[in-house]
């Protein structure tokens, strides 16, 4: 089994809900999940909107690959309503937004994939919640 960090966030639609039901989907379809930071409200990040965003962050053990956590993770986001991914840099509001962060110890980069994500440790909505995880 491997040990796979997840960070959520959401800034769109009933938020909480939301960030609920995709742990749920995601202790369903990737494997069970462990830990489960607080929920944060934050500011948008990489781009303006008068919504603001619901943070969290997860620890999963699974047996799936990354490349099948990312597979999932992106059905998870389309099933929760999101419809376009951010492109270069170019981010907007979303219902959901799902990123692998940590896959035990391993280092990936593809065009598909970056672990860890590379851009985690520039992100406070992103450590915050994975701090708390990683240390409880």
């Amino acid at each position: 089994m491997h040990k796979l960090y997840i960070a959520l966030g959401s800034n769109l639609g009933n938020k909480e809900e939301t960030l609920n039901r995709a742990l749920e989907l995601i202790n369903k379809n990737i494997g069970s999940v462990l830990r489960v930071s607080s929920f944060m409200e934050t500011e948008p990040w990489g781009f303006d909107s008068e919504n603001t965003f619901l943070n969290a962050a997860c620890l999963v053990e699974t047996s799936l690959s990354p490349l099948q956590c990312l597979k999932v993770t992106q059905k998870i986001e389309r099933l929760l309503g999101r419809t376009k991914k951010s492109r270069n840099g170019i981010y907007h509001d979303r219902p959901i937004d799902l990123d692998l962060l940590l896959y035990d110890d391993l280092e990936i980069n593809t065009p598909e994939l970056t672990l860890p994500h590379p851009h985690m440790l520039e992100r406070d909505f992103v450590m915050i919640p994975l701090r708390e995880i990683m240390t409880s």
